[in-house]
């Protein structure tokens, strides 16, 4: 089953839980060398636990920005797939689409869309409307 991010009656599907631990891991791994929610706490500790208060939407969204602007540095070979295991690679390996420049745009839904450009409509309709997002 997949993992989506709900706002209000919209849901976006990102997908597999595999998949979406592995967007969290790699912001972790390389944008948190203090370790998990250490520079990203509403990304980190509330978001992918499940639910960001939309009171806390602006500040995620800024740390989301930070995120992309980091991986975007940073080649897809380094994508983390498992932070709790860094031996763990992708199912499809290094077989990745040519337009994959980067860890800014490596990760894609299973709908073909920007994850990050997903997560920041969300956040973003999430203070708007005063409304939870809510990761499941």
């Amino acid at each position: 089953m997949a993992v989506g991010l709900t706002v209000g009656s919209i849901t976006n599907e990102l997908g597999a839980p595999s998949f979406v631990h592995s967007f969290f891991s790699t912001i972790s791994a390389h944008c948190e060398p203090d370790g998990w929610g250490s520079q990203f706490p509403h990304l980190m500790n509330e978001l992918y636990q499940g639910r960001l208060p939309h009171g806390n939407a602006l500040l995620a969204l800024g740390e989301l920005r930070l995120a992309k602007a980091t991986l975007s540095k940073l080649p897809p070979s380094a994508v983390v797939w498992d932070i709790e295991n860094r031996e763990v690679r992708p199912p499809w390996g290094n077989n990745i689409a040519s337009h994959i420049t980067s860890l800014g745009n490596y990760f894609v839904t299973s709908s073909g869309r920007d994850v990050f450009d997903v997560l920041e409509r969300a956040l973003a309709a999430s203070a708007e409307e005063r409304r939870d997002a809510v990761l499941q």
